[in-house]
């Protein structure tokens, strides 16, 4: 096996577990290796570091999958590494049978993606360390998993930079383009051909279930209270509206929520699961909405679900635009021309506002423009949660850190003229772990805020 010889001057990530390295921390390779090859990791002294697959084409040289000497990544080597993924989601999520299995790195598999939806698993192979071992990887997949099928989603431009070109297709057996899976005790439909990434993010798991004490408690603030009321000659507990009146109404102490980027609908269905009396679910994607909507029949909640295709911050800004226009008017002493009519559509407020939008800083010379994306969504997102309701926030975008995601939160609340009390901060769930030491796995940050006025 041939050795890749490291700097003397270089960090030492590598000792402290991370999988990369980089080429200009590569002092000379000793024997002839061929792309995808695996390679001995040796530090200047000589002492062995790991073992890794080599690309000389890729900035990311050598990436490590064992640090203890390895002969080959076989069928063997597959078997071995998938069981112990499996073990893992067992243990932290039980019998569910929708999560991703294999997640790259963390699972000391680096460039291999892995997602469960029942019987059906969808494989993304992003580097060619991994692509030049395919048939090893589905037929341990097959000999762990049982799969129904295997269909890969490599549609993916960091293929590229490894050399490859972007594909897709069957791998194994059989496989539906649409398939119903439960996560969250929820029904959810996910289209594995033409849905986003794999046809589905499980990295928000714990985080959409996080939500369910904002759904409920809100009935007051309309008037509503629970009494008690003579029916038919028996007393029951019964909520009553402030003229005195019975409410029948089942979700009459559940929220108002937005949710903006809302793909599958994922939020929404939480949502209305714990108590929400109305959703407005809005995505951009056409075919997002239309997946949100079966999503909503599936589970029953289609008579508070509504459905909005538009740009979220055109949305949100215009929305924001009738907020203060209705406030203005609500002023006795400013004048105002009444024959304008306001548009019955902007102007809407929220007890819940929920932004999980995709990745604005892919890379690092993005993070500017990336900034001032997350502080317009959260500015306008805040000034149409009703006071004392919450702004449910998160980015995906590694590339922006948790110290600066919150500054650019901080700027907007100033700007908005709000006071926000962290009330939750969470990140990827337990099918996403994260290595010590490793920043790139350290990506979702996810906040729930008290939103209040000065």
């Amino acid at each position: 096996m041939a050795s890749v010889i490291l700097q003397k001057n270089r960090k030492k990530r590598v000792e402290q577990g991370h999988p990369w390295i980089f080429n200009n921390e590569i002092d000379r390779v000793e024997g002839e290796p061929k792309p995808g090859d695996l390679v001995q990791v040796v530090s200047e002294k000589g002492k062995f570091l790991a073992v890794g697959y080599y690309n000389p084409a890729s900035t990311i040289t050598v990436r490590v999958v064992s640090y203890q000497p390895l002969e080959a990544m076989d069928h063997a080597f597959f078997v071995k590494q998938f069981t112990q993924c499996l073990a893992h989601r067992e243990r932290f999520l039980g019998e569910a049978n929708a999560y991703r299995l294999v997640y790259g790195e963390a699972d000391f598999l680096p460039g291999l993606i892995v997602d469960r939806f029942a019987d059906v698993l969808v494989v993304q192979i992003l580097t060619l360390g991994m692509d030049v071992h395919r048939e090893a990887i589905v037929s341990a997949l097959v000999e762990v998993m049982q799969p129904q099928g295997i269909y890969e989603r490599s549609d993916v431009p960091i293929r590229e930079l490894e050399g490859l070109e972007q594909t897709t297709g069957l791998l194994y057996g059989e496989c539906p383009r649409h398939v119903l899976v439960r996560e969250n005790d929820l029904l959810i439909e996910v289209d594995i051909e033409h849905g986003q990434k794999t046809g589905y993010f499980f990295d928000q798991r714990e985080n959409r279930a996080s939500i369910e004490p904002l759904m409920k408690g809100w009935g007051r603030r309309s008037g509503i209270q629970l009494q008690d009321v003579e029916l038919d000659g028996v007393i029951e507990r019964k909520p009553v509206n402030a003229n005195g009146k019975v409410v029948t109404f089942p979700y009459w102490d559940g929220a108002t929520v937005l949710e903006c980027f809302s793909h599958t609908g994922s939020f929404t269905l939480n949502a209305c699961k714990y108590g929400a009396k109305k959703v407005t679910c809005l995505d951009i994607s056409e075919h997002a909405i239309e997946s949100a909507r079966k999503n909503v029949d599936l589970n029953g909640f289609t008579d508070r679900v509504e459905f909005v295709v538009a740009d979220a911050f055109d949305y949100l800004r215009s929305q924001v635009k009738g907020a203060e226009e209705r406030t203005v008017r609500s002023q006795q002493d400013t004048k105002v021309d009444t024959s304008v009519k306001l548009n019955a559509q902007t102007g809407r407020t929220w007890d819940v506002v929920i932004l999980d939008p995709p990745a604005f800083a892919k890379t690092r010379s993005a993070v500017a423009g990336a900034c001032r994306g997350y502080k317009d969504i959260n500015l306008h997102g805040m000034k149409l949660v009703n006071e004392g309701g919450y702004l449910v926030t998160a980015s995906c975008s590694f590339h922006m850190r948790p110290d600066l995601f919150l500054e650019t939160i901080q700027e907007a609340a100033k700007d908005a003229g709000k006071i926000l009390r962290l009330v939750e901060w969470r990140a990827a769930g337990k099918d996403h772990p994260q290595i010590l030491g490793v920043q790139e796995g350290h990506y979702l940050k996810f906040a729930v805020f008290e939103v209040r006025s000065k």
